[in-house]
């Protein structure tokens, strides 16, 4: 009898101890093989035994393996990197990743999407001619990286400048990994200067982080359509940090020139989805009829679940219509005292400067035309 109080007092003090903080932090640093054993207590008879560690009987006193919560369980599987894949709660949800928006994206009319043409505005000062200049350059190197030639009327259907589906969406995601980059410097720039300065900004900075916002969510849809091979993304690395430093010094020399250059750099993006507009008009991309539009694109623009790619580039060169439309603006401002009109309401009964399409106008409104 004293035998059988002695393993109950013993098998008591074993659970306390598994079931202990200390214990258990211990056992979540071990791999999932520590817990495949199983400690039995088990006890035949009153007779003591000297003979054998172990017996067998009908009364035997089992204590089970220690029960891991869910939470533990993820724990440990992280901790020893084995067999997250196989587990279910390692698994992510894709619904888990949509968040709303944080601007959200004003709605567009099929009208007015259409309504975009190709516009160019005439340089005037030195600081567009410099602008222009920058521009040109840029896209001349931006068409070797991609392999696009951009050819003359009539000759869209020549093989030489015919341009496949791949083609055209690495073209894509190079374009808006840069076109992301202005309005986050731009933004940057004056909140930095807003906070020494110890006063408002006129609400610029609201526009040029929404605009570079925009510009991502442009790069995450071409994503999901397109994954860049290792070339790529090394011209995307090497540009992007040349092309951000570049941008930062100048803007801080001088901003007026710089949104001169978005501006511009806009103008050619319109034409790079205009061509593509033809080119999926024409037939000449069959491929991209069995493509789906990605939910991120659909949640963003408010998209019907019908909508097709040639609605989504409608969508995006529309965005980058505005984007044209508001750095052409802002460089035609002060660039000290000037509120932004973008951000404003004001009825004067006069066409004003919007966020939607409303009352676009391609080469930017003029600092005598807004009621600011």
């Amino acid at each position: 009898m004293s035998s059988l109080i002695a393993l109950r007092q013993t098998s008591t003090r074993a659970a306390a101890l598994c079931t202990s903080p200390s214990f258990l932090c211990i056992a979540t640093s071990l791999p999932r093989a520590a817990f495949a054993p199983r400690c039995h207590f088990s006890v035949s008879s009153s007779t003591p035994d000297s003979g054998s560690a172990t017996s067998t009987g009908n009364e035997a006193a089992q204590i089970p393996t220690i029960p891991q919560d869910e939470k533990l369980q993820n724990e440990t599987l992280k901790s020893s990197g084995t067999e997250k894949e196989k587990t279910s709660l390692m698994k992510p949800d894709k619904h888990n990743y949509f968040t709303e928006a944080a601007w959200p994206h004003p709605i567009y009319t099929v009208e007015q999407m259409k309504a975009i043409d190709i516009a160019h505005r005439e340089s005037r000062t030195f600081s567009d001619k410099v602008a222009l200049f920058a521009i040109r350059v840029l896209r001349k190197s931006f068409d070797i990286a991609t392999g696009y030639r951009h050819p003359k009327p009539g000759q869209e259907g020549m093989t030489e400048f015919r341009m496949t589906g791949d083609k055209w969406l690495t073209r894509f995601v190079f374009l808006e990994s840069i076109a992301g980059v202005p309005g986050m410097v731009g933004g940057m720039v004056r909140h930095l200067h807003s906070l020494r300065a110890l006063r408002r900004d006129r609400a610029w900075i609201e526009t040029l982080l929404e605009e570079a916002y925009n510009e991502r969510m442009h790069l995450l849809t071409f994503l999901k359509l397109h994954k860049p091979g290792w070339f790529m993304r090394l011209m995307i690395l090497g540009g992007q940090g040349v092309f951000f430093n570049l941008f930062f010094i100048c803007y801080l020399i001088s901003p007026r020139t710089c949104h001169r250059f978005v501006g511009y750099l806009e103008e050619e993006a319109i034409v790079t989805y205009t061509r593509c507009l033809e080119d999926i008009h024409a037939g000449r991309l069959p491929d991209w009829q069995k493509l789906e539009v990605p939910d991120i694109a659909k949640q963003y623009w408010k998209m019907p679940d019908n909508c097709t790619i040639e609605d989504l580039i409608l969508y995006i060169r529309a965005d980058e219509a505005k984007h044209r439309e508001v750095n052409h603006t802002l460089s035609n401002l002060d660039q000290k005292i000037d509120r932004n009109p973008f951000a404003l309401k004001i009825d004067n009964g006069k066409p004003q400067p919007t966020k939607g399409l409303e009352t676009i106008k391609s080469v930017g409104w003029e600092r005598d035309e807004i009621a600011a």
